[in-house]
């Protein structure tokens, strides 16, 4: 029997009366350690402070957001364990069809009114459940995907009742890996049983791993027209559209999906982003002063949303306006240091629209010259930081910038966009150049990292590709080979906790940057096999 008495729960709810209520409801079912948290901002700082077992979240919690937004704040940003439950409360009687579709679902939702016994029922089955994954989440957040993914696959035949949660768990885990092709053939066994949306959602995102965008986009597309809230479908047909290279249809496909889902700041700041790159600087500048107005009352916030705005106000020429967000910038987001490196190039880029290259040189060699600046930016900015240094008569400092851009692009696409800058401001030779230099630089490290490995010289080998990484933080390409000189090293000169830290956290990196990789499988299946050869235990 699970002990209620040791539970401890989180109830999300604007409502004092219903606050009330429901800590009487869980009371009443033996759980009496239970805090508050009035909005979506106060539960994300509680549960950056303290682990609960249970978050009751009611589904409309004010401030712009609903408990659906919470869960995936939660999750995509890792402030709460996989093994915190999350139950939604909720009158809307459409929020089935929502959470029937959602990639990221609460363990289970209720909808009002309800009675105490229902709730202490629904909670009790939530933990029986919990119980029964709790294995593979403490697997999965020690980084042992693989062994997670086989204590799945055991669970499907040891639990009947969650066989399909498990199968579900075990595809997603696929994805997480790189692994497409076995996650694909795990979704198509669970659609050939039932129909389900979100294994539907999955199947399209292996095809686009695989970068089979036609079948991905049709599959998404039919998504959507059977079930115009499912919003992550939406989204998945923007970022298809977007990769294929079709980025209007990608902002068309996100603007439907805010117009169903408003709330959601990474949304709104991407059909910001993509409105600015097909030239609608009206519509940017709209979703964008939402995005800055969300972003002041958020844990989330990002001053470089302001820069954003800043953008599309200056793409309509409206340099007045754009003064003013580097006002309200300055005073909003005082305090962060990236606050200072948004606003000195956010003045730059005034300077630029302004046609006063002294000035706009002035703040860019100051940006520059603050060590670390220009790395605490976006590769999208430092995009734009480039443009400016290029527009100011400043060719040496923008050919740095871009070559930082390179070094660190996780993957071709960004390369073809920092050349695709370069070709705008009438540089494209340059960036034929500049992309050809850091190939070759990549090349030789890695060649020389492989020579050295091979004559027996790992010290001098993980000495290499970890100075590479330094260099590099963000080059997929580099993180892969300073992971394998790593593996190598324990492999031949005895284990190495420190050097096995380094190796999983750059694979981490790595799959985070580019989890269609298609090295990821074999080099995440050779650190486990280092940990059992060593009898190490995840």
């Amino acid at each position: 029997m699970i002990d209620l008495d040791t539970i401890s729960a989180l109830i999300v709810e604007a409502n004092p009366n219903m606050r009330t209520q429901l800590r009487n409801m869980l009371n009443m079912s033996g759980i009496a350690k239970v805090q508050f948290a009035v909005s979506a901002g106060v539960a994300v700082r509680k549960l950056r402070d303290a682990r609960f077992d249970l978050i009751l979240c009611e589904y409309h919690i004010g401030d712009g957001q609903d408990g659906q937004h919470l869960l995936e704040d939660l999750r995509h940003n890792g402030i709460i364990p996989l093994a915190t439950l999350f139950i939604m409360v909720t009158g809307e009687r459409q929020y089935e069809r929502v959470v029937s579709a959602a990639e990221l679902a609460p363990n289970d939702y209720i909808l009002k009114p309800f009675a105490a016994d229902t709730l202490h029922d629904r909670i009790l089955r939530a933990l029986e459940k919990r119980d029964a994954f709790m294995p593979a989440y403490k697997l999965i957040e020690l980084g042992n995907v693989p062994d997670a993914i086989a204590y799945c696959a055991e669970a499907e035949g040891k639990f009947p009742q969650w066989a399909l949660d498990f199968l579900r768990l075990r595809a997603e885990l696929h994805v997480a890996s790189g692994q497409a092709d076995t996650a694909q053939q795990l979704y198509e066994r669970i659609l050939e049983n039932r129909s389900v949306p979100w294994a539907r959602l999955g199947l399209a995102k292996t095809l686009y791993m695989q970068k089979r965008f036609t079948e991905a986009t049709d599959m998404l597309q039919a998504l959507v027209s059977e079930n115009d809230l499912f919003v992550d479908a939406y989204d998945w047909l923007a970022r298809t559209r977007e990769a294929a290279g079709n980025l209007e249809s990608a902002r068309s496909i996100l603007a439907s999906a805010t117009a169903l889902s408003p709330h959601r700041i990474g949304r709104l700041r991407r059909l910001g982003e993509l409105s600015i790159e097909t030239g609608d600087h009206e519509g940017a500048e709209k979703v964008l002063s939402e995005v800055v107005r969300k972003g002041k009352y958020s844990d989330f916030r990002d001053p470089e949303d302001h820069v954003r705005l800043l953008q599309a106000q200056l793409g309509k020429g409206d340099t007045v306006q754009a003064e003013a967000t580097i006002r309200d910038l300055e005073r909003s987001m005082a305090g962060m240091e990236k606050t200072r490196h948004c606003s000195t190039l956010s003045s730059a880029l005034v300077h630029v629209k302004k046609g006063d290259t002294q000035r706009a040189g002035d703040a860019l060699k100051s940006l520059l010259a603050e060590r670390g600046a220009a790395q605490s930016l976006s590769p999208k900015l430092k995009g734009e930081l480039a443009r400016a240094c290029f527009a100011s008569q400043l060719d040496d400092h923008g050919t740095e910038v871009v070559l930082d851009i390179m070094r660190n692009a996780p993957d071709e696409r960004a390369v073809a966009q920092a050349k695709a800058m370069l070709k705008d401001v009438g540089k494209e030779a340059l960036g034929e150049q500049l992309a050809g230099q850091i190939d070759g630089e990549v090349k030789d490290l890695v060649s020389e990292g492989a020579r050295k490995a091979q004559g027996g010289d790992y010290d001098g080998a993980v000495q290499l590709m970890l100075s590479a990484v330094r260099r590099m933080p963000g080059n997929t390409h580099v993180l892969f080979n300073a992971t394998l000189a790593l593996l190598k090293h324990i492999e031949n000169c005895g284990w190495n906790e420190r050097f096995a830290e380094q190796a999983r956290g750059m694979m981490e990196r790595a799959r985070a940057q580019d989890p269609g990789n298609s090295r990821l499988p074999a080099l995440t299946a050779y650190y486990y096999s280092l940990l059992k050869r060593y009898g190490i235990h995840a």
